[in-house]
Order: C-alpha cells, then structure tokens, then sequence
C-alpha cells in the first residue's frame, strides 16, 4: 500500500507528474513483482487528474493576488505574463482545433507540458472548464501510453522484463 501512495504523490508534482510516477512505479515493479503496474497506472492518472480543476479554478486567482504583493510579486507577475502570450500563440495556432491541442500539449510527454502547465494555460485562455478538463484528461491518457510504452521498452531491454 505504500509504494501505490508513494506513486500517487508523485503523480501530483507538479513538472513530474505521471512521467516521473510511472517510471517509479516499474522500477518498484522490478523490485517487487506483486506490484501491479495496472493498478498504479490507475493511482497515477487519478493522482495526475485530481489537482486539475483546482489549478483551472484557482491558480490564475492566486496569481492576481499575489502580483502587487512585496516579495513574490514580480515572479507572480511574470507568470501571468507569460501565461498570457503564451495562451495567445497557442491559440493563434490552433484556431479551431483548441481543444485537440490541449490534448496534445498534455499528452506529448516533454519537459514543461502536462497536466498542471495545459490546466493552467487552459485558465489563462478562459477556456471552457469542462472541456478542457476533458482535453487534459485525454492528454493525461495520451502521456501515460507514452510514457508507458517507452518505460515498457527501456525496463524490458535494461532486465529483460517483457
């Protein structure tokens, strides 16, 4: 029970995610073959989802409330930025295909992409909140068949686990 908790907070981390929780979870699977890496890959996509509304809901608030504050300020100030032009480039992009490039933005597993940045771009876009947590979701599933397959063929090579 502790590895599949461990597993689940990891999965929550913020740039870690799922990319770094699924590799865990076969490394703990190497180790343990009880470990069952269909029931982590359950814990880990439901640990990677279950902060998904929270970040739509309340983290572009919490970014306009710190932006004038002393010390974090400018930092908050430079993420609302930042999440501004780049909302807008990637909505330039996609025209119609908004939702599809959610997707894909979550689901190609790449360093600063994911479940929290999509969530958080999705925000700064005013996107709708049902879709796009239907985007990040499919891109969440997306990633963790990635992820999957590429730890799939890394563990099998590296100990021979099929």
């Amino acid at each position: 029970m502790k590895n599949y908790i461990y597993i689940f907070l990891i999965a929550m981390v913020p740039l870690i995610e799922l990319r770094g929780a699924i590799p865990v979870a076969y490394a703990i699977n190497t180790a343990d073959p009880e470990f069952s890496l269909l029931w982590s890959y359950v814990i880990i996509a439901i640990g990677n989802i279950l902060p998904v509304p929270f970040i739509y809901l309340f983290a572009r608030k919490v970014l306009e409330w710190g932006k004038d504050k002393r010390y974090i300020g400018g930092f908050f100030t430079w993420c609302l930025e930042k999440g501004e032009k780049g909302g807008q480039k990637l909505q330039a992009k996609a025209g119609r295909g908004l939702y599809w490039a959610l997707v894909l933005f979550v689901g190609i597993p790449l360093p600063g992409t994911g479940a929290w940045t999509g969530t958080l771009a999705a925000s700064f876009l005013d996107m709708d909140f049902k879709k796009s947590v239907i985007a990040v979701i499919g891109g969440v599933v997306l990633a963790s068949v990635i992820v999957g397959l590429v730890c799939t063929l890394g563990f099998g090579a590296v100990f021979g686990i099929n």
